[in-house]
């Protein structure tokens, strides 16, 4: 450990702290998490690309990390990637003991290994509150003997670092006539194992391709386009061949950037949100199961996992497709669906992982509609 690191934001802002994990120094955008628990499966998600996360609960580390294994289908247990995918970590207190059956070793030590600087000592209620206030910020994280200048990983082409880089097939291994089996084209922007264990376990066949992989000349009963970093708008070639499947009409699901890229593939804008939505408490209201009750009209809410940047303007949706979801906090869109064609999209993540586990339901939508 370095006594001697600080936290450095884009405005001027200096937090003085004390490193651990990697000695070294860290650049990208400092964004923050209110989950209580989950650091690994945070830690591993793609979609943190580029980001240096604070997590806001204060005690980190406490039950430690599981060693990396592979399940049957070669994804990884308790984790979301291989490898951890932020480029740093932000902490009030950093637990250097800790306790659980399946931990293998500190988060102080897998840091260090896979060469993540972190920093404790924050205090991350005065930082969050900034990042509240001002939006999300450059950051960097340095010490008294390397600096490092500021990087913007939103200019930068992040599903192509996270994303698979050739085709692949997942065979579900249940029993039964192999050749009734549906078949789903993933579309990997830097997809979450629990999304394909989440597929693969409602007796889904996969095939998972790059992010701008043309898959149109694949096989395939369904479409799902994956979570991932950075800027819907990068992604052009993606968007042209969402575009293109639209026409050939078998169901679609998108989830999280694939909400924003599905929604630009028919004509809707995206933005870039102030702070984002990176927590496991996020309440989404469903708008279509309004139904009145005792005189008045309720929906149904659902509490979400959520990790994104970025969200889709209601105005551009054409007018066949309709607001799915809405956050009950701050009313922007967090699911959108086709009128009458089997097409839809969450902004949220359905597969938890971590968070709860609400909307599973939504994948066994798609399978009746892949089935179908």
């Amino acid at each position: 450990m370095s006594a001697s690191t600080r936290l450095i934001l884009e405005d001027g802002s200096v937090f003085e702290g004390v490193g651990f994990g990697h000695h070294g120094t860290a650049a990208g955008e400092v964004v923050f998490n209110t989950g209580m628990v989950g650091y690994p499966e945070a830690l591993t998600d793609p979609s943190y690309r580029g980001q240096i996360l604070a997590l806001t609960y204060p005690l980190i580390g406490n039950y430690g990390v599981p060693s990396l294994q592979l399940d049957s289908h070669n994804l990884p247990r308790g984790f979301e990637s291989d490898r951890i995918q932020t480029a740093g970590l932000i902490v009030s207190e950093h637990s250097g003991c800790y306790s659980h059956h399946g931990a293998s070793y500190s988060l102080d030590t897998w840091l260090g290994e896979q060469q993540i600087p972190a920093i404790f000592g924050i205090d991350t209620r005065a930082l969050t509150k900034r990042l509240r206030e001002h939006g999300s910020m450059l950051g960097k994280i340095e010490t008294n003997e390397e600096q490092t200048e500021f990087f913007n990983p939103n200019l930068a082409n992040l599903a192509l670092e996270v994303s698979v880089k050739e085709v692949s097939r997942l065979e579900e291994n249940s029993p039964g006539d192999t050749r009734s089996k549906k078949t789903v084209v993933l579309v990997d922007c830097g997809c979450k194992a629990a999304i394909l264990r989440s597929l693969l376990s409602r007796g889904l066949n996969i095939i998972r391709v790059p992010h701008d992989y043309y898959f149109l000349n694949l096989p395939f009963d369904g479409l799902v386009i994956s979570n991932g970093p950075g800027d819907p708008r990068m992604l052009e070639t993606t968007i042209r061949n969402i575009r293109n499947a639209l026409a050939v009409g078998q169901p679609i699901l998108g989830i999280c950037l694939g909400n924003q890229l599905l929604a630009r593939a028919v004509g809707a804008e995206t933005y870039k949100m102030k702070f984002g939505h990176r927590s496991q408490n996020q309440p989404c209201l469903e708008l279509e199961q309004a139904s009145s009750r005792a005189g008045g009209i309720t929906r149904r809410c659902v509490i979400t996992s959520q990790n994104h940047g970025y969200a889709v303007r209601e105005d551009g949706l054409a007018e066949d497709w309709r607001v799915w979801f809405k956050n009950a906090n701050d009313g922007t869109v967090e699911g959108i669906r086709h009128v009458s064609k089997p097409f839809m999209a969450v902004q949220f993540h359905p597969e938890a992982s971590p968070g709860p586990e609400d909307t599973g339901w939504i994948f066994d939508e798609f399978v009746r509609q892949v089935r179908a």
